[in-house]
């Protein structure tokens, strides 16, 4: 007689302790904020949840970003760590609405680093910023004992000027929105994947890493106010970005399977390891609530840039299921797109 291995179909949550998938954008992410941050630091702003916080300032509004990248490996085809931490910080203040004017840059260095490998990171974050046109302002560096980091981290804050006219936050979805997306799925997540698993495909992915700030200047001048909401699906891809953005206006959000655009080499990797392009993330595509009225001139707004160049609609905000997001499938029925507890791939930003 042999033994029979016995494997739980759903994932054991360990409760004592942190895990990798508390850094997920998942659900695990969600409960270690809402239990254990919010209780201590939740004030108005911060309980908004959003990529940035709206701060008043005399004589305006100024919104702030912050975000720590621990991308592993630090060189991945299309990008690096470096510029990783520029482009995802300018995008979290656009997604608010934010005009981003200064960047400050914090290291921790871990003994043993090469200096030719740190010297590769630093210029591709400077040439990021340069081209931005937002400077990096100040910075600190700490270093740590070789083996208590995996070569370096990195912690990008930035700030922002808003305008009154543009301001698009994720409680703003409204029953008959249209959801657009700006470019495909899954790049930037499977890139950093193959580079770490040593994975050879026919065809190399690339990371989509770059600044959405164009992206964001062209739906200000050509949609204004009918753009309501805007993320960057990065942790967690797509679905994840759409439903907190559900949770947090109240809404229903219906995706369309035959809309989904999955770049093929994408598509044949997430099939190949058994992962979902919706949960993939991306570092160069942002998604869009829009008003009706609105999305011709959002999606053209999109497409005139070259980064929005394939922009689609995803599908539309409904009046059912509030807080929460489902896709019609190819057959009709409806499935519905929740959070994961985990992570399908850690540490990819």
């Amino acid at each position: 007689m042999t033994a029979t291995a016995l494997a739980c179909p759903v994932p054991i949550v360990e409760t004592e302790r942190i895990q990798l998938g508390h850094g997920s954008g998942g659900s695990l992410s969600a409960a270690l904020i809402r239990n254990h941050f919010l209780p201590h630091f939740g004030n108005p702003v911060l309980n908004r949840q959003a990529d940035g916080a709206v701060v008043s300032v005399p004589g305006g509004e100024v919104v702030l970003s912050t975000d720590t990248f621990v991308v592993s490996p630090l060189e991945f085809p299309g990008g690096n760590i470096g510029s990783l931490a520029v482009h995802g910080t300018l995008n979290d203040l656009a997604m608010m609405g934010g005009r981003p004017i200064g960047l400050t840059a914090g290291f921790v260095l871990e003994e043993g680093l090469p200096f030719i490998r740190l010297d590769r990171i630093i210029r591709a974050m400077a040439a990021a910023a340069r081209e931005a046109e937002v400077p990096i302002v100040a910075g600190d560096t700490k270093v740590v004992e070789r083996g208590k980091a995996d070569g370096l981290y990195v912690n990008t804050t930035g700030l922002g000027l808003l305008d009154s006219a543009f301001r698009p936050s994720p409680e703003r979805g409204r029953v008959g929105d249209l959801v657009l997306v700006s470019g495909a799925l899954g790049r930037h997540g499977m890139a950093v994947m193959a580079a770490r698993e040593g994975l050879a495909f026919e065809t190399t992915i690339t990371s989509d890493s770059a600044s959405l700030c164009p992206l964001v200047e062209a739906l200000r001048t050509r949609a204004g106010a009918g753009v309501h909401v805007l993320r960057d699906p990065t942790r967690g891809g797509l679905a994840s970005a759409l439903n907190e953005i559900a949770l947090a206006s109240g809404v229903g959000i219906e995706l369309e399977e035959r809309a989904l655009l999955v770049p093929s080499d994408v598509a044949a990797a997430c099939e190949m390891l058994g992962l979902d392009p919706l949960y993939v993330a991306n570092e160069g595509v942002l998604a869009a609530l829009v008003a009706p009225s609105a999305a011709d001139a959002a999606l053209a707004a999109l497409r005139s840039h070259p980064l929005g160049a394939d922009a689609w609609v995803a599908g539309r905000v409904v009046d059912g299921h509030p807080g929460m997001v489902a896709m019609r499938t190819a057959l009709g029925g409806l499935r519905v797109v929740d959070l994961l507890p985990g992570d399908q791939l850690p540490r990819i930003c």
